[in-house]
């Protein structure tokens, strides 16, 4: 177990007989009570956990701690949630406890201070320390009664404890020397995938549900932050010093109570932004492509924010768990604001697995989203790392840092998704250097060009891994770079005697201009795995594509996969994964010369020229011979007449048919002798029908892509590898 990972304080509750959980867990009893509650109530499991807490952490009596208890509200009572007392018989009430489920807002949060305010009043005596939680939020004060003020604190007292330093949180905490009647400090912890991603939403919602920003702007925002709080826990501190990305709570000035309160508050929350933005400059300073603009929140939202996060350790947490709630909040944000989609990881861990990528590969992501396929990557260099060298050793870390800092390539075309990609790398421990935001069509002098990193240079990938936009189409008047590609170009058949040259298309497809894109970027004997529609593979229309890349790239594997793989993401369109391995430039000629010679004896062999020729200058003899036999006259008027009209039609259709079966003759000839002559190969086939998840994402508990990709691997390194490219 992580030495910082967070306690279990219900398991540990029921271990030391302090609560039970009953009728199957949907229940629970206080056992020093004797009071039951539904323990599914959101609330309650908050309320449990802070029961527990206040015995096993800060070690107050069990008998001293009451929940549930009676407070008389002018003619009315409440039920306060917790009191824990000074005195045996408790009825000096020391402390207050106020629970909320976690998904409350902060309006509701806001509310509830008040409330907990109003309870601790309304008790008889004083209570002296109020805390309100919701378990990934917390807000402690310390109340006067006398007084009618309540003053923010750190934490709550220790039992035994009267002063609090102003911070909580230190590095280490659980090796200082804690001595009886001295407060109790903590390091942060680690937290499990679905509370991280709670307090991601939370965090996202708690900056955008007020209206002063857009969700989209609220999301910038919160990526900050968390930039942010990883650097501070990757700075260099001493044991028991304090971290930055806390609440420090600072004294106010003033000649009265309220005076006091007001600029203390002010001064907190002045402190905590000088040093959450001294952090964003420190690790701007390093990276300034990562953020290129100021933190743009009030010192209020840098503090709510921070209340969220500042307990927990991100870089501790297992990089699986953090990244999986990173992407599952990216997720449904961007689903829900820009109807983006991004790669489901079965899909996604299935390319990466089978491919041989190593921590020498250069590897390549054309359209990176939120850098799933990138993040494989590493995590498969990182195993790798793991046959080599201790995990805990500098070379273990060395060995797939280097990897991510110099090896790992991405582009994505939206701003904030590739910022969100960037960040999405950082949480994983890097590889965010050479994620860029551009347009992934662009050739590479302008890739260059425009993010001054020059590794981004055609022929130059061992794998390019990708699931690119499909479904539109580039326009040659939006985008002048279509006519530089081959595939921007007017197919121009063999049998077409009367091509004029190539001409440029209108428009063109974004997942076949994307297939040309990858293969500029390969190396000779480069893999490429790609994600397409299946209508690349099938359509009539699209020959003229699958014969180029027959050309460029020998063949790997087709792997079909369901129509559902995508339905859960927002797309529905049957897909397929194609891979392919480059072939060089010279092999590539010898192709292409090939087919030409081929074609060439065809042409010769059938006299096509002069067989076309024969039927045209047919069809034109039938034609003046009916105009001649027909009208004498003025033949331009009889052209004219409805009757010539459609026999001309009737008998051009005769003539183009008998053109048309001699071609079709032709192709099959050249399929045939192309079959003959070419070298064969073997093509891995597969079909997945079920991939792990249905068409709404619940988890089906099988994966035909498992089995699949083990005998894929095995093909690769049996059939390809060994192959001369």
């Amino acid at each position: 177990m992580n030495e910082n990972q967070a306690i279990d304080y219900i398991q540990l509750g029921i271990e030391k007989g302090l609560i039970k959980l009953l009728d199957d867990g949907k229940r629970i009893e206080y056992v020093e009570q004797k009071k039951s509650r539904l323990y599914s109530n959101p609330e309650e499991q908050v309320q449990s956990e802070a029961y527990c807490r206040l015995i096993l952490e800060y070690g107050y009596p069990k008998h001293r701690v009451q929940n549930f208890v009676m407070v008389t509200m002018g003619s009315g009572k409440k039920e306060a949630d917790i009191v824990v007392y000074n005195d045996d018989d408790c009825l000096e009430p020391h402390i207050l406890v106020e629970c909320k489920q976690q998904e409350v807002s902060e309006a509701e949060f806001a509310q509830s201070i008040n409330q907990a305010y109003s309870y601790a009043f309304a008790l008889p005596n004083n209570v002296k320390w109020v805390w309100v939680t919701s378990k990934i939020k917390n807000d402690y004060f310390q109340v006067d009664k006398s007084k009618n003020t309540r003053k923010p604190e750190s934490d709550i007292p220790p039992y035994g404890v009267d002063k609090l330093a102003p911070y909580k949180f230190v590095k280490a905490a659980d090796k200082l020397k804690h001595k009886e009647g001295e407060q109790k400090f903590f390091d942060l912890q680690v937290v499990a995938e679905d509370e991280l991603t709670r307090r991601f939403k939370q965090a996202h919602n708690a900056l955008w549900a007020g209206g002063q920003l857009n969700p989209s702007e609220a999301f910038d925002e919160l990526d900050k932050l968390i930039f942010c709080k990883i650097w501070d826990e990757r700075k260099a501190r001493k044991q028991g010093e304090a971290y930055d990305f806390q609440v420090i709570q600072e004294e106010g000035k003033g000649s009265n109570e309220e005076e006091k309160q007001r600029d203390a508050l002010r001064k907190t929350n002045e402190a905590l932004f000088i040093r959450i933005n001294a952090l964003y400059e420190e690790g701007r300073k390093k990276d300034p492509e990562v953020f290129r603009d100021n933190i743009r929140l009030t010192h209020e939202r840098v503090r709510t924010i921070v209340e969220y996060l500042q307990d927990i350790n991100l870089n501790k947490t297992d990089l699986d768990s953090k990244g999986r709630a990173f992407e599952t909040f990216m997720d449904s944000f961007f689903r829900g604001s820009f109807g983006q989609y991004f790669t489901p990881r079965p899909i996604v861990k299935f390319i990466v697995d089978v491919l041989p990528i190593t921590h020498e590969s250069l590897v390549l992501d054309t359209s990176c989203g939120s850098g799933g396929f990138l993040l494989h990557a590493l995590e498969k260099v990182r195993r790798e790392a793991n046959e080599f060298y201790d995990p805990e050793s500098k070379e273990h870390w060395q060995h797939w840092h280097d990897f991510a800092e110099k090896r790992l390539y991405g582009i994505e075309i939206n701003e904030q998704i590739s910022r969100a990609a960037k960040m999405n790398m950082i949480i994983h421990d890097d590889g965010h250097t050479n994620v860029i935001s551009a347009d992934g069509l662009l050739k590479d002098t302008k890739l260059q060009e425009l993010s001054k990193n020059n590794g981004f240079k055609y022929g130059r990938f061992d794998f390019i891994i990708t699931n690119p936009p499909f479904g539109s189409a580039v326009k040659l008047t939006e985008k002048a770079y279509l006519d530089t590609y081959t595939f921007g170009q007017r197919d121009t058949s063999w049998l077409d005697l009367k091509n004029s040259g190539v001409k440029n298309r209108d428009t063109q497809s974004t997942e076949v201009l994307f297939i040309e894109q990858c293969h500029q970027f390969l190396n000779a004997g480069g893999y490429l795995a790609i994600v397409i529609p299946d209508g690349v593979l099938t359509n009539s229309s699209l020959q003229y594509v699958r014969d180029q890349i027959e050309d460029w790239c020998r063949i790997v594997a087709v792997v079909s996969l369901p129509q559902t793989a995508f339905t859960a993401t927002g797309a529905g369109v049957k897909s397929s994964v194609l891979f392919l391995r480059k072939y060089s430039a010279d092999k590539t000629h010898a192709l292409q010369q090939q087919k030409l010679s081929l074609q060439a004896d065809l042409l010769t062999e059938n006299s096509y020229s002069q067989e076309v020729a024969r039927i045209e200058k047919e069809k034109k003899t039938i034609l003046d011979q009916a105009i001649g036999a027909n009208y004498e006259g003025n033949t331009a008027a009889f052209k004219k007449t409805d009757a010539y009209k459609a026999w001309k039609t009737e008998k051009s259709t005769e003539y183009t048919e008998q053109i048309n079966e001699l071609k079709e003759r032709l192709e099959e000839a050249y399929i045939l002798k192309k079959q003959s002559a070419l070298s064969d190969y073997p093509i891995f086939m597969a079909i997945a029908e079920d991939i792990g998840y249905d068409a709404t994402g619940k988890q089906t508990g099988k994966n035909e892509l498992d089995i699949i990709s083990t005998e894929l691997a095995r093909f690769i390194v049996k059939e390809v590898n060994r192959e001369s490219i």
